[in-house]
């Protein structure tokens, strides 16, 4: 149940007549995969839309109407953007301001040196929105998107930009937070077809002008404080993590036991009305990427900081490195020296490494002096690395060796991995993956994804859960 608070009220959406409207203006500020999306996706509605970003590659791909990341449908969303003058770039916060109505935010929030969330970037963004507010005569709206812990819009951005712009909050500009709910790799379809929208505003006219930006995509708006709508984001993401944990243990305990975790888990997702649902809940190999695990560490890292015990959340972290640690030492029991490694993007279909589990993985062997040969059907020696793993140096301090020795271990080809590995271990569900393996009859597979294969129908495969 929503609570509803007063100045919700006047939000209501009026009965749909057949006028013309002048759409807001947006600017974006962080152009990395939420802001990337949102500056195709909103100029697909009709706005008029000014992407920022301090990476000059970035501005100067979205310019061109190329995507700066891996996914479907983005290109041409951008290219039409660009062709029909809705998208341009710069790297200029303050004029950007100047020159739209809407600002959202989606700049970085990487793990601090304690755990905790890294707001620089959000205190950086909110001078600079604040500079540009103090230059305007009319009202903007800074619409919030990044993950940040509850009261950091009201109490870290806002007293910022108050200052910076010396206006006053309701009458001269207002707040929002609006969490998105966008998968890797399917992002263009969850922004048109969202599982829910949901704004935070401190009141009603902030409200009213972001819904009215959404109602196009979700007639189903809920409005609420920024507080709950900061909240709901990472209670999201940490729900998702838990899932993953879940179902990875439930594969740990099957496997001495004799038992399939994927067919227990297949009946398991079943029961849609009492286990909600069938996402995440299916054994496979640990979580990663730019979402899950920081925000199981900064709801740890709050519960711990306001001295609440939160056992289930804490242990997610733990959980999710002995599943990597179950991978690791299936590499290790097989005795091979020279390991094969299909897939190294946190997740099929994208070329996001930031804490990608198999990279844990890779790091760990390597360090023990075990050679690896890794291929990816998207990840190529141009990708750029360096950037990526630079984002999770807190989180993952032993990944950033692997700034060096990955583009060495990358290979061409399937092939070129198979011929030389003394085993391989298979994390990305690619049809080719798929059929190049089905070849390989002596060298031991080891299978973290769940690619359908048994140690009965081969007696080198074996899964992690299975």
């Amino acid at each position: 149940m929503v609570k509803l608070y007063p100045f919700l009220q006047a939000a209501g959406t009026a009965e749909a007549v057949d006028v013309v409207v002048d759409l807001p203006s947006v600017s974006v500020v962080g152009l990395g995969y939420v802001g990337a999306v949102s500056t195709a996706c909103l100029s697909s509605l009709g706005h008029r839309v000014v992407g920022v970003d301090v990476d000059q590659t970035k501005i100067e791909q979205i310019a061109q109407g190329v995507s700066p990341i891996h996914e479907k449908d983005l290109g041409r969303l951008l290219s039409e953007g660009v062709a029909n003058n809705l998208i341009t770039t710069t790297d200029d916060l303050v004029q950007a301001v100047i020159d739209t109505d809407v600002t959202f935010v989606s700049v970085g929030t990487p793990t601090a040196a304690d755990g905790g969330c890294d707001l620089g970037y959000i205190r950086a963004a909110a001078e600079l929105i604040g500079q540009g507010i103090a230059q305007k005569n009319s009202y903007h709206v800074v619409v919030m998107r990044c993950s940040i812990p509850p009261g950091t819009t009201m109490n870290v951005m806002l007293p910022i930009i108050e200052e910076a712009s010396g206006k006053v909050l309701g009458k001269d500009f207002s707040v929002c937070f609006n969490p998105e709910f966008l998968r890797e790799g399917v992002a263009i379809e969850d922004f048109y077809a969202p599982p829910k929208t949901v704004v935070g505003a401190t009141d009603t006219r902030a409200a009213n002008v972001v819904k009215q930006i959404l109602l196009p995509i979700d007639p189903n708006v809920i409005i609420t404080s920024i507080e709950t709508a900061e909240m709901v984001k990472y209670v999201d993401n940490v729900w998702h993590a838990a899932k993953v944990v879940f179902a990875n243990e439930v594969g740990r305990l099957c496997k001495p036991l004799g038992v399939d975790s994927r067919d227990v888990m297949d009946v398991f997702v079943q029961d849609t009305k009492l286990n909600l649902s069938p996402y995440y809940l299916k054994p496979g190999f640990a979580y990663g990427g730019s979402c899950l695990p920081k925000e199981v560490r900064a709801m740890a890292h709050i519960a711990e900081s306001i001295g609440v015990n939160l056992p289930l959340v804490q242990a997610l972290g733990n959980s999710n490195q002995a599943h990597v640690e179950a991978a690791i030492r299936m590499v290790r029991e097989t005795g091979a020296k020279r390991v094969g490694v299909l897939g190294l993007s946190f997740k099929s279909g994208t070329d996001d490494l930031r804490e990608s589990p198999i990279l844990e993985v890779i790091a760990a062997l390597n360090a023990e002096g075990i050679e690896i040969l890794a291929h990816d059907p998207i990840i190529t020696h141009d990708t750029p690395l360096a950037g990526q793993l630079n984002y999770v140096q807190h989180a993952s301090p032993a990944l950033q060796a692997l700034v060096d020795d990955l583009p060495r271990m990358l290979q061409l080809s399937v092939d070129d991995v198979l011929e030389q590995c003394d085993a391989v271990i298979v994390t990305d569900p690619h049809p080719s993956y798929r059929a190049a393996l089905a070849q390989a009859e002596t060298t031991p597979i080891l299978d973290v994804i769940g690619l359908g294969g048994s140690s009965e129908e081969n007696p080198n495969y074996e899964g992690i859960g299975w």
